[in-house]
């Protein structure tokens, strides 16, 4: 496992960091870890997030199964306000 140094923290920022790590109860180094793991996708998210976009592309292609004799909404209010 690699380790990683982070030198010229700037000082709010690691107050932030460090406030942020207090109310999850966790120490800083478990922290920055933490939000390194949620905002950096790996590349098995990556891929994981291709194939989703994907088959919403495929889904959205298709045509629907029947479109059926619906009525446009500014028809549904119209007859809703003659009643």
């Amino acid at each position: 496992m690699a380790t990683l140094y982070v030198e010229n923290v700037p000082d709010d920022l690691y107050k932030a960091l460090r406030k942020q790590a207090k109310e999850h109860r966790k120490s800083i180094a478990a922290e920055v870890l933490s939000l390194l793991e949620r905002n950096i996708p790996t590349a098995e998210e990556l891929a994981r997030r291709r194939r989703f976009y994907d088959e919403m592309k495929k889904l959205r292609a298709r045509k629907p199964l029947s479109p059926g004799p619906f009525p446009s909404a500014e028809e549904m209010i119209r007859e809703d306000r003659e009643r």
